[in-house]
């Protein structure tokens, strides 16, 4: 995007109720110059297209967006955007993703943090329920670290849960593994869920962030099944860890189907809710993802190193110490060191792994388990 319509871009996108649908619309009306000047001076709605594609509320809506303008200085957003560090893609730009460039329903913006070149070629997404049982988040964490260290690059949603243990085993990986793709709902500058800080700026540092969410965007429930089709559009396979039977994940199975894209389920016990979604994806015809193999396969991808000669799982006796005192509830971090025999400056190691894992969040002087 040319750096002149940077300001102008993000204003339009910054807008209330513009989602991707709308976005496309108002910025295939012109030159975003040309949009906002039109928006502000209201005679946007002189324009047929436009009205047509708003339907019966285009009045309300052009009325709502032109208060809304007022209240927004593009220029002072394009230099804030400048002091961000992130670039704004549109489908002109040459490193705009060539999965996004061929798709049905491609992001008319696309802001980045990090090297869009660390995409590799071969793309798993893992995704799955927030609320995951030590089951699902050990498997989605092994499989992370394995499909990193066959050079594969791993794309989630950076969500609680399994879409955190999956970015979490990416990063246990080596150096010269696969760098993880994070796909957010927000802004890249709005991290959601807070617990999940020191995961997202470890992915933005190893790995690369996308969004088609402006700087500032909050996490209004709209985003997330929007957020869904982009993790579809960029995997060569959708793997779903865990899923109860109406879970979020289902969207992007959903979205994955409407493109071709390969969806794999892991079985889970037929008595637990988390697999429900899952089992019922695996009778109504899904391909079972037993183990790593089975993805690299399908994949054509030779693994670098024999799978199950490294643990992935949780079996540090000091992560497990603290994790044992968290099934107890929130406690202080004073009462965590005297009840998990730990010294403070080993818990304070140990607590910061357990965040980077998805395993624990910390509110205020507060510890207490997440996933």
């Amino acid at each position: 995007m040319k750096p002149a319509d940077v300001g102008f871009a993000t204003a339009i996108a910054s807008l209330p109720k513009v989602g991707p649908a709308r976005l496309r619309m108002l910025l295939d009306a012109g030159e975003p110059e040309g949009v906002w000047e039109r928006l502000c001076c209201g005679t946007l709605g002189d324009d047929a297209e436009v009205v047509a594609s708003l339907g019966p509320r285009a009045d309300t809506l052009l009325a709502g967006w032109r208060g809304a303008a007022r209240t927004m200085d593009p220029g002072q957003l394009a230099v804030r955007h400048a002091a961000l560090g992130f670039r704004l893609l549109d489908a002109e730009d040459p490193d705009y993703p060539s999965a996004f460039r061929d798709d049905a329903e491609p992001p008319r913006l696309l802001w980045v943090a990090g090297d869009l070149g660390r995409i590799l070629p071969r793309v798993v997404a893992i995704v799955g329920s927030r609320r995951c049982t030590r089951y699902g988040h050990d498997v989605a964490r092994r499989f992370g670290r394995e499909l990193a260290l066959a050079g594969v690059s791993v794309v989630s949603g950076l969500a609680l849960g399994i879409d955190a243990a999956a970015h979490a085993g990416a990063l246990d990986a080596p150096a010269g593994a696969a760098p993880p793709v994070g796909v957010v709902g927000t802004g890249l500058d709005v991290i959601y869920p807070r617990r999940n800080r020191a995961l997202w700026q470890a992915v933005a540092e190893r790995g690369v962030l996308l969004s088609e969410s402006p700087p500032g965007a909050s996490a209004e429930p709209w985003r997330f099944p929007a957020r869904n089709r982009l993790i579809a559009a960029l995997a060569d396979i959708v793997v779903v860890v865990e899923s109860t039977e109406r879970g979020g994940s289902l969207y992007t199975v959903d979205e994955a189907m409407a493109r071709d894209v390969e969806v794999r389920a892991v079985p889970g016990p037929i008595t637990a809710p988390t697999s429900a979604g899952t089992n019922r994806l695996l009778a109504d015809g899904a391909a079972p993802a037993l183990n790593e193999s089975d993805l690299l396969e399908s994949l054509g991808v030779v693994a670098a190193t024999p799978i199950g000669e490294y643990s992935t799982g949780y079996r540090d006796p000091e992560e497990e110490a603290v994790l044992d005192v968290l099934t107890t509830g929130s406690v202080t971090f004073d009462e965590l060191a005297e009840r998990s025999g730990l010294s403070l400056e080993r818990l304070g190691l140990v607590t910061a792994r357990l965040q980077v894992e998805g395993l624990l969040s910390r509110s205020g002087g507060w510890y207490e388990r997440a996933g």
